[in-house]
Order: structure tokens, then C-alpha cells, then sequence
């Protein structure tokens, strides 16, 4: 699960990523409106933790924008816990929720808990049957021919990446942007270490689904 944290106080910015990730969250955070915007448009994220006050462009601007393209990225509101006007238009601009500051970490756990419940039941179901195999994205475990593996966050990003693109090509970008974000370090090798290691396990528990390269351009999840 990637989050993207658009906040511009940097000392809670930086608390909330350690938070998420001590949580198991992949986390990008940015501090300006425009460029939250922009990377809400890549749409590589599962959930947008979005503040009102921001540089550039406001919370409520960016949700305005994202909702008239049709984007439909779960969205949780943070606001100052009088802004009951900013709450009101940010529901009414496409908001899922909302939680004022201060507020009690536990509490964001939740409510991002409850959106990505919400996403998942009109995506994707938790369990997949794929070939002779059942992948759970919620437990990140393949079982198969009687055996169980278990996936690390980052290969159970990487499997339901191509899992939701299945039989189509992703790129080595797409996977570095999705798996580690814009300014990582990630390169190509980084890309087929995880690969390999997803074979592996795919290996071990099928004996249909494979995972295809394509030279020079990415992979594709193939059920023979």
C-alpha cells in the first residue's frame, strides 16, 4: 500500500512518515501543492493524506482538480479543528474523510485502515484465484500445490502491480516509480532482484503462473 502525504509542516510531515512506514506503509511526502498535484497524477498511489493550507495550490484546489479529471484515489482531509467550513467543502469537492489536528495516531491508523477497506471492495477482492494459485494482498502470502510463501511489502507491491495488469507489459519505470517512488535511487538491477525473487517463490507453489520479461521494457504475469 503507497501513500502520498502532501503536508507542508515538515516536523509532523516527518513524524507521520515515520509513523506510516513503522506501520508497513510505503510513504512519499511533498510539501508543495503543485507538486502533490502532480504526483496524485501519476496515479501510482493507493491513498492521499492531503492538507488544506499548502504553497502553491490549497487542499481544496488539488481536490477540486483531481475529482473533475475523474480521478478517484481514496482522499483523507487534514484540517485545523475549527475549518468546519473547509471540512464541509472538502466533502462536498470529493473528500472521503476527514480528521482534524491534533489528532491521536491511532485514529489515522483507523481511518486509513477503513479507506483502504473501502478501496479494495471496488477494486480488488483481498484473495485472487490466479491459475493454480491463491494470492492474498491483505495476509502478502501465495499458496499453491499444498505450500505457502510469504512476501516481503515490497514483493507483494511488485506481485499485485502485475496482478492488476495481467497480461499486459509494466515497465521497469513504472515498477522503480510504483515500488520506490520519484526520488529514489532505484535502478534497473533493483527491479530484477525482486523479480528473481518473486520466480522463486512463484516456483516453488505454481506451475502455471510465470512472470515474463520482455526485453528492454518490463514484465508480464502469464498463467500457461
Amino acid at each position: 500500500m503507497r501513500i502520498l502525504l502532501i503536508e507542508d509542516e515538515k516536523h509532523l510531515s516527518e513524524a507521520l512518515v515515520h509513523l506510516l512506514k513503522h506501520n508497513n506503509y510505503l510513504v512519499d511526502a511533498v510539501y508543495d501543492g503543485m507538486d502533490g498535484y502532480n504526483y496524485i497524477k501519476s496515479e501510482i498511489y493507493d491513498i492521499v493524506i492531503l492538507d488544506i493550507m499548502l504553497p502553491s495550490l490549497s487542499g481544496l484546489e488539488i481536490l477540486r482538480r483531481i475529482r473533475m479529471e475523474k480521478i478517484s484515489i481514496p482522499v483523507l482531509m487534514l484540517t485545523a479543528k475549527t475549518q468546519i467550513h473547509d471540512k464541509v467543502l472538502g466533502l462536498d469537492y470529493g473528500a472521503d474523510d476527514y480528521l482534524s489536528k491534533p489528532f491521536a495516531t491511532e485514529e489515522l491508523l483507523a481511518r486509513l485502515r477503513a479507506l483502504s477497506r473501502r478501496k479494495n471492495n471496488t477494486i480488488e477482492p483481498d484473495e485472487l484465484i490466479i491459475g493454480d494459485i491463491q494470492y492474498n494482498n491483505r495476509t502478502l502470502s501465495i499458496i499453491g500445490n499444498n505450500k505457502v510463501v510469504s512476501l516481503s511489502h515490497l514483493e507483494n507491491e511488485l506481485f499485485y502491480l502485475l496482478v492488476v495488469n495481467k497480461n499486459y507489459i509494466v515497465s521497469k519505470e513504472s515498477i522503480i516509480v510504483k515500488l520506490w517512488g520519484y526520488d529514489s535511487n532505484a535502478e534497473d538491477n533493483n527491479v530484477e532482484v525482486y523479480i528473481s525473487f518473486l520466480r522463486k517463490k512463484l516456483k516453488y507453489v505454481s506451475e502455471k503462473v510465470t512472470i515474463n520479461t520482455t526485453r528492454n521494457v518490463g514484465y508480464k504475469l502469464e498463467v500457461i
